[in-house]
């Protein structure tokens, strides 16, 4: 997004919303990302019955406030954008106008204050202040690890599918209704709640042999867990290998083999490599 070129407070106001690299643009984005806290606290705040029964009018007023500073925010990144419609409909301006929109629609339409609570989305909002698309090569990693694992796990899951239900087969014959294995499905519930090392606690096998099932099926969950764990791991470790295999150079100087298209000097002789491609 270039800068407006014509009008000098546009220049400015540009420099201060868009630009994170300028003093002034630091200073907004701090005291953006205090409000976007504070907004979303007070939603937080809000849903606890007491207090809201208690500061109903102050949480109210505080909404408002918070929702006009945010429209405004809104209304001048859309006039000092040079382009109106890429921002508009870019990702943190749906998200930006998202924020704002649920608490004008409450006035509206009757029963939409339960839209309030996607005031949450101003979360999203820290992403752009924190400028975590710095994380972005991290998350190509996991996408490309997870795309070429994908068989893998899909076998795995097969697998623990298959599983849990010859255990919930079986716990439905060991234990029956009278113990709370209603059935086969129920049953299966109960086998993925254990395998999971989640134990909810509602369905719990009552006979011995039925219980000495159930220890197994707890042993066996930890392992489970981390099998797929294993998977992604492994992959994401190759593709970072193969990554690094792909950019590494030769140092014309010492022959140092661990020099990067990166670098700028090669880390054992300190040979330029600037004009080393």
């Amino acid at each position: 997004m270039g800068l407006p070129e014509k009008h000098t407070w546009k220049t400015k106001w540009f420099q201060i919303i868009f630009r994170h690299d300028t003093k002034h643009g630091r200073l907004f984005d701090e005291l953006l990302l205090v409000m976007i806290l504070l907004s979303v606290s007070t939603v937080f705040v809000d849903s606890i019955p007491k207090i809201h029964a208690k500061y109903q009018t102050s949480l109210y007023i505080a909404e408002w406030l918070f929702t006009l500073l945010f429209t405004a925010e809104y209304i001048v990144r859309i006039i000092v954008s040079p382009k109106k419609k890429r921002y508009i409909f870019s990702f943190y301006g749906i998200i930006d106008f998202a924020s704002v929109i649920p608490t004008y629609l409450s006035l509206v339409f009757i029963g939409s204050q339960y839209l309030i609570i996607i005031r949450i989305l101003r979360l999203l909002r820290v992403f752009r202040i924190l400028k975590l698309v710095r994380f972005t090569s991290a998350s190509l990693y996991l996408l490309h690890s997870l795309k070429h694992s994908r068989e893998k796990i899909l076998v795995f899951f097969g697998s623990v599918l298959i599983l849990v239900t010859i255990i919930g087969t079986f716990m439905y014959l060991i234990e029956g209704p009278e113990h709370g294995f209603k059935s086969i499905p129920h049953s299966i519930y109960w086998a993925i709640v254990t395998v999971t090392t989640v134990g909810y606690g509602d369905i719990s096998p009552s006979t011995a042999l039925g219980q000495i099932i159930a220890s197994l099926l707890m042993l066996t969950g930890y392992a489970i867990i981390a099998v797929p764990t294993g998977i992604i791991s492994s992959e994401m470790t190759k593709n970072h290998r193969n990554d690094k295999r792909q950019r590494l150079l030769d140092c014309p100087k010492c022959g140092n083999d661990e020099v990067t298209k990166d670098d700028f000097f090669c880390c054992h002789c300190g040979y330029s490599l600037k004009s080393y491609d």
